[in-house]
């Protein structure tokens, strides 16, 4: 596999062995732990401009590739967001750290809202972002969320779009982009998921979401401070806002200006003087 495009200045590449699985991850920064967690069909690549902001906010910051995602690992079968949870929490003890702050934007949002609960202890704050939530509201909107049940079949969907992927990542991007992810951007996303197995362990985060909600139903409500984060013209936020409400007890939201659904990239700056305000007050 080829390499991966070049992190920002004063961050690095690096990969550890957590939890049966390789995790890459790009971090950089010093001071207070940030761990931002993309959704599909991206990778760290959607932080690529927010990440030297929030180090410059005074930040350690870390963006890993979920199992199945970018320069990861891609397991056999299926696996649950409490498996992804648990590569995080691995992930948190690897690098040294016994809590975070934690953004997760769209499948990645399912991921942190299941580290929350399963390793309560592990976030200090969380950023739940464009994304219904398993459990708490996504179940209502899966009969026009079309690419869920497709997805969720991820070995028969990866057949059918294998050697078109391009194709068929082209209608999401034109419906969640608003100018921050760029062609160069593009080409390393497509390097991903064009590799052996990349299309079906993207689509792996769409196959168990229905046991995510059922496993988000029985966990422990959140404790820890929770805002809501949505792009001005991204997901309705109030799916998600509502959803919040009933997963944790201390929630708020905001919304970041100018942006669509990959808001961390079409307007890092908002983003990251919304990320500061939060996790510093």
């Amino acid at each position: 596999m080829t390499s991966p495009a070049p992190a920002p200045e004063g961050f690095e590449h690096a990969y550890a062995e957590v939890n049966g699985v390789r995790l890459h991850y790009v971090s950089g920064g010093g001071g207070p732990l940030v761990v931002l967690v993309h959704g599909w069909p991206f990778s760290w690549i959607e932080f690529r401009a927010l990440l030297p902001l929030l180090a410059a906010e005074g930040f350690t910051v870390v963006a890993p590739d979920l199992r199945g995602s970018g320069d990861s690992s891609i397991p056999d079968g299926h696996w649950t967001k409490q498996d992804e949870a648990d590569d995080l929490h691995a992930l948190l003890r690897h690098l040294g750290h016994e809590t975070a702050f934690v953004l997760g934007t769209d499948v990645g949002t399912m991921t942190v809202h299941a580290w929350a609960q399963r390793h309560p202890r592990d976030v200090a704050k969380l950023v739940l972002s464009e994304c219904f939530l398993p459990g708490f509201g996504l179940e209502e909107h899966l009969s026009r969320l079309w690419h869920f049940g497709f997805h969720a079949e991820s070995e028969f969907a990866a057949k059918l779009v294998e050697g078109r992927e391009e194709q068929y990542l082209s209608w999401f991007y034109e419906q969640m982009i608003r100018g921050g992810i760029t062609g160069d951007d593009h080409a390393e996303l497509l390097r991903t998921l064009t590799r052996p197995g990349g299309m079906r362990g993207g689509f792996e985060h769409y196959a168990t979401v229905l046991q995510d909600g059922r496993n988000a139903r029985a966990g422990a409500k959140v404790e820890v401070p929770v805002l809501v984060l949505n792009g001005e013209h991204g997901l309705p936020q109030q799916v998600l806002l509502d959803g919040a409400r009933e997963a944790a007890t201390d929630v708020r939201a905001e919304i970041v200006p100018g942006a669509a659904h990959t808001f961390a990239a079409d307007n890092p700056r908002a983003t990251a003087d919304v990320l500061t305000r939060f996790f510093t007050s």
